[in-house]
């Protein structure tokens, strides 16, 4: 069977001559559908280059990222939005929320772009936002923005959930309970999840973990010890 995904010989690098740095140093990967992927390293490490790569929101220098056994590399740009669009859901530490619109019509904006999209205000219901339709983000806490971010990113029914750094805004209270929610959806809707992050704690839950460092992957390892999220201490 083919992997949901495969990177092959990824490299990525940034600035000339001696400027020159990898960002990405000749990654290969395959990943599943239904994984629960963390990627860890420090700032710098290319993790979230790579996560980029796979949301193709940026181009590598060389190599190619197949979804299903075809490239969204070799394809032209309106046919990896459209593969964007359709396919990626994306969740960021700073929540990217647009400041003038409701939750409901942030959830709104993007159930319009996509072609599997489903009914906006049944999402931000299941994230426990029934009561907060009409706030705008500056009328919610930050864990709230980012429930309404996961809403967004459920609600074009995507098979991938990519998320940068997802707590890395939020209290640990507020942290915790975004990451039983990613669990339950998780549980629920048998997404592909692959997240990035430098907290080691978090790798704990996954189904497997990555080591990133200087663009290239140390360690790649199955969790056959996948800890409950009230066991893990912060």
């Amino acid at each position: 069977m083919k992997p949901l995904i495969e990177i092959r010989n990824l490299t990525k690098e940034y600035g000339l001559g001696d400027a020159k740095v990898k960002a990405l140093n000749d990654i290969n990967l395959k990943i599943d559908e239904g994984e629960f992927l963390v990627v860890l390293g420090s700032s710098g490490s290319g993790k979230s280059t790579l996560l980029n790569m796979i949301g193709a929101m940026d181009l590598p220098t060389c190599g190619d990222v197949l979804y299903s056994g075809e490239s969204i590399i070799s394809i032209n740009k309106k046919k990896r939005c459209e593969f964007r669009r359709n396919n990626i859901g994306f969740i960021f530490q700073n929540f990217s929320l647009i400041p003038d619109l409701t939750a409901k019509e942030n959830v709104e904006l993007t159930a319009s772009f996509s072609i599997n999209s489903k009914n906006p205000e049944e999402y931000l219901k299941r994230v426990g936002l029934e009561n907060k339709l009409n706030n705008y983000p500056s009328e919610l806490s930050g864990g709230e923005q980012q429930r309404v971010a996961i809403a967004r990113a459920l609600v074009k029914e995507s098979k991938i959930i990519l998320l940068d750094e997802p707590t890395g805004a939020l209290d640990s209270e507020s942290g915790k309970n975004i990451l039983k929610l990613l669990l339950e959806i998780k549980k629920q809707y048998n997404k592909t999840i692959i997240l990035v992050t430098h907290t080691k704690e978090i790798s704990y839950l996954a189904s497997r973990i990555i080591t990133m460092k200087n663009g290239k992957i140390y360690n790649d390892e199955i969790n056959n010890n996948q800890m409950d999220l009230e066991d893990i201490k912060w």
